[in-house]
C-alpha cells in the first residue's frame, strides 16, 4: 500500500512552483489531494482546485469546508503559500511589511486554525510548513523575508508543542535558493541574469539550485505516517547551505 493511501491533503499555494511538486508528490504517493490558492487555472485538474486567499479568514474557512465536504476528512496541510520580498531593512515600507508577514506568517496561522478541528479527528494528522534557508542563514537584501520566515521556523516549533498532545505533528522544511517561477523572475530583473544565476548557484555547495521535487520528497517525508516520531523538526534543503563551510573549489 502506497504510504499516503487514503489520507486527504491540502497544499496551500499548489498551483504552480514548490507547491505543484509538492501536491503531486503526496498525490503520486496515494493521496487525494486539494490546491488551495488565488488562482487555480494553473493547478493540475488531478487534484481538487480550491481558489483561496490566505490573506482573508473567510475565504480560508471556505475553503476549507469545501475540502471537508468533498473529501470527508483531512489530515495532511502542507502550508506552502508565501511571497517574498527583496531589499535591505531600509527599503521596504511599513505597508510591505505588513503584507508580507500577513501572508507568509499569519495566513499560515490561518489556514491551520481552519484545518486543525479536522486534522484532530486523523489517526495520522500532520502539518508542513515551507520555510526557508532564509530562516538560518542571513541573505543580503532579504530583510522583510527572513524575518517573516524566522517567524515561520519559531511559529512551527510552538505549534507543535500546542498540538503534539492532540495527535498533530507539526515540522517545516527549510529549501535552499529553488528553481522556482518566482526565482525566475527575480533573474529575469537582473541587470545581467547569466551572471546572477551563476552567483545563486555558487552560493550553495552543491553548485546548483534546489530542484522542487527535492523539496517535494523532504515535505513528504515529514508528511508520511512513517516519520510518527518526527515532530518539531526543521529539514534542510538545501545543499549543505545551512551548515557546511568548504573550501573554494580547486583547493
Amino acid at each position: 500500500m502506497q504510504e499516503f493511501e487514503g489520507l486527504v491533503a491540502i497544499v496551500t499555494g499548489g498551483a504552480s512552483g514548490i507547491g505543484a511538486a509538492i501536491a503531486d508528490r503526496l498525490a503520486e504517493g496515494g493521496a487525494s489531494v486539494a490546491v488551495l490558492d488565488r488562482d487555480i487555472s494553473a493547478a493540475s485538474p488531478e487534484h481538487f482546485g480550491v481558489a483561496a486567499d490566505v490573506s482573508d479568514d473567510a475565504s480560508v474557512r471556505r475553503a476549507v469546508e469545501a475540502v471537508a465536504e468533498r473529501f470527508g476528512r483531512l489530515d495532511i496541510l502542507v502550508n506552502n503559500a508565501g511571497i517574498g520580498a527583496s531589499g535591505s531593512v531600509e527599503d521596504n515600507p511599513d505597508d510591505e511589511w505588513h503584507r508580507v508577514f500577513d501572508v507568509n506568517v499569519v495566513g499560515l496561522a490561518r489556514v491551520s486554525r481552519a484545518a486543525l478541528p479536522l486534522l484532530r479527528e486523523s489517526p495520522s494528522a500532520a502539518i508542513v510548513n515551507t520555510c526557508s534557508i532564509a530562516a538560518t542563514a542571513g541573505l543580503p537584501q532579504r530583510a522583510l523575508y527572513s524575518a517573516s520566515k524566522g517567524a515561520v521556523l519559531s511559529l512551527t516549533r510552538a505549534m507543535a508543542a500546542d498540538h503534539l498532545r492532540e495527535g498533530v505533528r507539526v515540522n517545516c522544511v527549510n529549501p535552499g535558493t529553488a528553481d522556482t517561477p518566482w526565482v525566475a523572475r527575480l533573474l529575469d530583473a537582473s541587470d545581467d541574469p547569466a551572471a546572477e544565476r551563476a552567483a545563486l548557484d555558487a552560493r550553495q555547495p552543491h553548485g546548483r539550485l534546489v530542484s522542487a521535487a527535492e523539496v517535494a520528497d523532504a515535505v513528504a517525508y515529514l508528511a508520511s505516517p512513517r516519520s510518527g516520531s518526527t515532530t518539531g523538526t526543521s529539514l534542510a534543503v538545501d545543499g549543505g547551505m545551512q551548515n557546511l563551510r568548504l573550501r573554494p573549489a580547486g583547493t
